[in-house]
């Protein structure tokens, strides 16, 4: 499996294509919730993937700057790949290509609040009350820069 970094304006047509339908299964069809999935913030973002042997993606997330603090988000880990420990690999890279491109800077994320656990084991600490976001219970978190 491999792990790749582009920009909006490095991924091919088809790379695109491939991240957007599976964010859209993950975020819109599986979790039932109909919002506007492909934004602005994705020809900013550094979009981080795993694509798996058989050219399909495993995993996915975007990093996005926005004054002196890096967010990540849109991270999943499709059907086929769960339960495999994806999910925090995801994570530990995406964590690890901040570290390296942006150094010194904290990092914020809007995670769905039955995650808070799982981000609390990379560092995060909760930084707001849980409010709903597209009727999906949120907490916002924080890690410290480095």
């Amino acid at each position: 499996m491999e792990y790749v970094v582009k920009s909006f304006a490095a991924l091919t047509t088809k790379e695109f294509y491939q991240l957007a339908k599976e964010r859209v299964a993950v975020f819109v069809v599986e979790q039932n919730c109909p919002y506007q999935e492909i934004d602005e913030i994705d020809e900013v973002a550094l979009h981080t993937y795993f694509i798996a042997e058989d050219e399909q993606i495993a995993a996915y997330t975007r990093i996005y700057e926005d004054d002196d603090t890096i967010h990540f988000g849109r991270v999943l880990v499709t059907e086929k790949f769960r339960g495999t420990g994806l999910g925090k690999q995801i994570v530990a890279k995406t964590i690890a290509v901040i570290e390296e491109r942006f150094p010194g800077k904290k990092i914020v994320i809007g995670a769905q609040a039955y995650l808070q656990d799982f981000y609390a084991s990379f560092g995060f600490k909760p930084i707001s009350d849980v409010y709903l976001e597209d009727d999906i219970p949120h907490i916002d978190m924080q890690l410290d820069a480095f």
